[in-house]
């Protein structure tokens, strides 16, 4: 198994802009949760899928999806 771990621009500002994406949605949480949601009983779902959106874009900055799906893939499928 190939382990490599590179590290890209793109990437990099992709991550960021999901990062921003997942702070938006912790800021705004309520906003969100009563326009799209079903008001005051989602307010901490909100709040939890944007820190989980938050979590991603840092692992999207530093590239290690790739890795991880990687691993992932190669665990499921067996070459």
């Amino acid at each position: 198994m190939d382990i490599n771990w590179n590290f890209s621009f793109g990437w990099l500002f992709a991550g960021i802009l999901i990062f921003i994406a997942g702070g938006a949605v912790v800021f705004f949480y309520r906003q969100i949760a009563e326009n799209f949601a079903h008001g005051v009983s989602s307010y901490d779902k909100v709040k939890l899928a944007g820190i989980i959106i938050c979590a991603l874009g840092i692992i999207v900055m530093t590239n290690l999806h790739t890795l991880i799906l990687r691993l992932f893939v190669s665990a499921v499928f067996k070459r």
